[in-house]
């Protein structure tokens, strides 16, 4: 639900410009009961196809929390019965907002261990990708994941440091937490029994993805390092050209127990951007990327 862009933004399909929410929050009703066959249709298609290609490609945990949950194929989740759900194990609930919504709310909603999700869901012609959130991405691709302290506490730690940097006007500071966000808790890779797992919630719900950060040989994939994600730019409109693989999991209990992100954030401020696709020397580099994705990408709109 990030707002930060590297790239042109396209027009939101879902907020109209000069929209004004109700609730200081954004928060709005989910209006489960206004689904249509369609769009549960949908939802079940789009479970179907990632359940397939989720296997072998997603970490263990993200698997077991589809379980443990459950989430049903057949229809798109009530948010008040995935809380009821969240609740007894880690305390969350998911709350339903009209689309993007400012970094602030976000952050806020994080910190207060509210997951806000988008109720839309994308048309059949974008299946494979969707460049803005909608339920499918919110739930099925963070929602399980929810389930378990390890993330759970990552993503509030995130959401307690940003909105504390944005309390103090540090917009650097906010920016290096959103980025630590994005390439772990969207992007993010993880070791797994000799192999490289998503566990990233952009991956997870997004067929075209999952292939191309796990399979494809234009990303790079870098050893996981909080301060170089923290000065790496992203892009939140396209496909990554470098993702970050953790070691194990429990690297990101490791960093919110240690309190480090905004000691880190803070050490960053006077030092240089990374863009997109760089890597550096001191880099772990575990596949050096061929780039050839956004290549093609700048040639054609070079071209029209």
């Amino acid at each position: 639900m990030l707002t930060h862009t590297d790239q042109l933004t396209p027009v939101d399909p879902v907020i109209p410009q000069g929209y004004q929410p109700e609730r200081a929050d954004w928060t709005i009703d989910q209006g489960w009961h206004l689904y249509t066959e369609e769009d549960h249709n949908t939802w079940k298609i789009l479970f179907e196809r990632m359940s397939f290609l989720k296997t072998g490609r997603t970490c263990e945990l993200f698997d077991r929390g589809l379980l443990e949950l459950p989430l049903e194929s057949t229809h798109i989740p009530d948010f008040k019965v995935l809380s009821e759900r969240l609740m007894p194990r880690t305390g969350w609930q998911i709350v339903a907002v009209p689309g993007l919504v400012p970094d602030e709310v976000f952050f806020e909603h994080l910190a207060n261990k509210r997951f806000p999700s988008g109720c839309t869901i994308r048309k059949l012609d974008g299946l494979d990708y969707q460049e803005y959130p909608d339920v499918f991405h919110d739930v099925f691709g963070h929602v399980p994941l929810l389930m378990y302290p390890v993330v759970a506490d990552f993503i509030q730690a995130c959401g307690a440091a940003a909105l504390q940097a944005h309390k103090l006007g540090q917009k650097d500071l906010l920016e290096r937490i959103s980025r630590l966000y994005w390439y772990t808790i969207e992007v993010g890779l993880v070791r797994q029994d000799g192999e490289i797992r998503s566990f990233g919630a952009a991956i997870a719900s997004s067929e075209k993805e999952i292939l191309f950060s796990l399979q494809s040989d234009s990303p790079n994939r870098l050893g996981f390092d909080m301060s170089r994600i923290m000065r790496t730019k992203y892009w939140i409109y396209d496909l990554q050209q470098s993702y970050f693989v953790l070691d194990h999991i429990d690297q990101l209990t490791d960093l919110v127990r240690n309190n480090l992100f905004a000691e880190t954030a803070v050490g960053l401020l006077d030092t240089h951007d990374i863009s997109v696709g760089v890597v550096t020397a001191s880099d772990q580099v575990l596949h050096r990327g061929k780039g050839s994705y956004h290549q093609e990408k700048q040639s054609c709109a070079v071209a029209a």
